[in-house]
């Protein structure tokens, strides 16, 4: 199916089913995608397997230029952002300058936008790093992938490297001590043969497990929007979303619906 890539640095405003509206910063390359999943259902396509050459990734310096340029555009036509969105063409924290980044971002919202939340869409593969998980505990949304209790349904959804241990990473995301917010895409269908359906109650029933351990602040559900690079695969019905949604409520967490 068609997927597509940011072609900016900075790309929008759009309006986020999730954020309201949000203006994205992409920290990797604008003509391929690099990320640390290969995920099934990624509007952006395949993660690419081989590269003739090594992706370049924009510098601190053009990334702030690009950010205050659209920034002071915004304050101009009166249309600032609710939140300033670290998204893209993969996975925002194997930037090497993640940190700086985002201390130069919260310097601009600062002075700039002052109203608006600084979040980042992450798949939690990176939280070893210790001067990753010091940026994410500086912005408001720290938003992190948990698409399964079971590490074998995340290798299927997510396609993570050989290297990814799900007990790991939930090791990490509880050590933010509940300043994080864990979003889960639910779906269903049949990829390479198999059935994918993280919807079922033995899934939604690991899911809520990790969940309660983790403590997020906020959990937030949706399913399949756009086109996916992987073909037979199917949302999950609103309704269905809502009564997810609604276990997680019962247990204790504030959850988003996005249908």
């Amino acid at each position: 199916m068609s997927t597509f890539l940011f072609d900016q640095i900075i790309f929008g405003p759009v309006k986020s089913r999730r954020l309201g509206i949000s203006l994205g910063v992409n920290l990797m390359p604008t003509d391929s995608k690099v990320c640390s999943f290969d995920c099934i259902y990624c509007e952006c396509g395949w993660t690419p397997k081989k590269r003739e050459k090594k992706a370049i990734l924009p510098s601190r310096e053009i990334v702030r230029q690009k950010m205050e340029e659209k920034l002071m555009e915004m304050v101009e036509s009166n249309e600032l952002p609710d939140v300033i969105t670290f998204a893209g063409n993969g996975e925002p924290t194997l930037h090497p300058e993640f940190e700086s980044i985002i201390d130069d971002t919260i310097e601009l919202r600062n002075q700039l936008a002052p109203k608006a939340r600084i979040a980042v869409l992450s798949n939690a593969t990176m939280l070893h790093k210790a001067s990753v998980v010091r940026a994410l505990l500086k912005v408001e949304d720290n938003i992190q992938k948990l698409d399964s209790g079971f590490e074998e349904t995340i290798r299927k959804i997510d396609c993570p490297a050989s290297n990814y241990s799900l007990k790991a990473v939930v090791e990490n995301l509880k050590l933010f001590d509940g300043k994080v917010i864990i979003q889960t895409l639910f779906l269903r269908g049949n990829f390479k043969g198999e059935i994918i359906d993280n919807s079922t109650e033995d899934e939604i029933a690991a899911w809520l497990k990790l969940v309660t351990e983790i403590k997020p602040s906020q959990v937030m559900i949706y399913t399949i929007d756009r086109d996916t690079p992987a073909t037979g695969l199917e949302k999950v019905k609103l309704d269905e979303l809502e009564l997810i949604a609604s276990r997680a409520h019962e247990i204790g967490f504030t959850v988003q619906v996005s249908g």
